[in-house]
């Protein structure tokens, strides 16, 4: 697949569509496929923290949860074809998954969010087998009880809903004891699912906003958001520097 190298993140550059067509692709394959989903955020992070960019660059796949990674992507004059976040890959996937016998582990979120997500998601995917459930609350020491869990149920796909970048290191931290064939993380995502947290009307999605109307909805994301500007700084320096070095 195609890549943009993004403040040192190596995002593939594909839909929504395709996305959730490798995913199932990858249950052909037995072994762990890790999946991340990161936004400008993240990406930043990543910036900051070379061990957790090598991390993200491990990934079997990497989109772009948010619309200023595409902006990115087109400032470096390698675009993505669209944001492609990790609720709506997940969304996909859950569809297909819904024609086969593939099972699905929900492992995040406060204690009876997993429960109510699992009420929502197979009132809309019927033939959905979800076979384990497990909150995102827990001690350094139950983490092997974790991972055993999750294997015991025959999971072949796990959401790690932990936010990042907790969801991500956890799934580094254990890709060599987890039997399931794709670790993905994303975030929030189960929260929406179990209906406790409503998700930014299409409209703000479709004209890149949902940012502003996440912010309005929780103004407390202030201090995070601070880092955009830093990110669209960052990216445009280094986009500089490939035009004048002819890249």
């Amino acid at each position: 697949m195609d890549k943009v190298n993004i403040l040192g993140v190596n995002v593939d550059t594909v839909t929504i569509s395709e996305a959730a067509d490798t995913i199932m692709s990858f249950f052909n394959e037995d072994r762990l496929h890790s999946v991340y989903t990161p936004n400008s955020e993240i990406i930043m992070h990543a910036y900051k923290n070379p061990a957790f960019a090598e991390l993200l660059n491990s990934a079997d796949l990497l989109t772009a949860d948010g619309i200023g990674v595409v902006y990115a992507s087109k400032i470096l004059k390698k675009p993505i074809k669209e944001r492609a976040a990790g609720y709506d890959i997940a969304r996909q996937v859950l569809s297909k998954m819904n024609d086969t016998d593939h099972k699905l582990f929900l492992f995040g979120g406060k204690p009876g969010v997993a429960e109510e997500a699992k009420v929502k998601l197979l009132q809309e995917y019927s033939n959905l087998n979800i076979v384990g459930l497990r909150n995102g609350y827990f001690k350094v020491e139950e983490e092997a009880e974790i991972v055993e869990e999750i294997n015991n149920s025959g999971a072949d796909i796990v959401f790690v809903c932990l936010g990042a970048p907790k969801q991500e290191e956890w799934i580094d931290k254990h890709s060599k004891e987890l039997n399931v064939r794709v670790a993905m993380g994303i975030g929030g995502s189960l929260d929406v699912f179990a209906g406790r947290v409503e998700r930014a009307p299409e409209i703000f999605c479709k004209t890149g906003m949902e940012w502003f109307y996440r912010l309005c909805k929780e103004p407390w994301r202030i201090g995070r958001m601070m880092e955009l500007p830093k990110f669209a700084a960052a990216v445009i320096t280094k986009g500089k520097r490939y035009k004048q070095n002819g890249e």
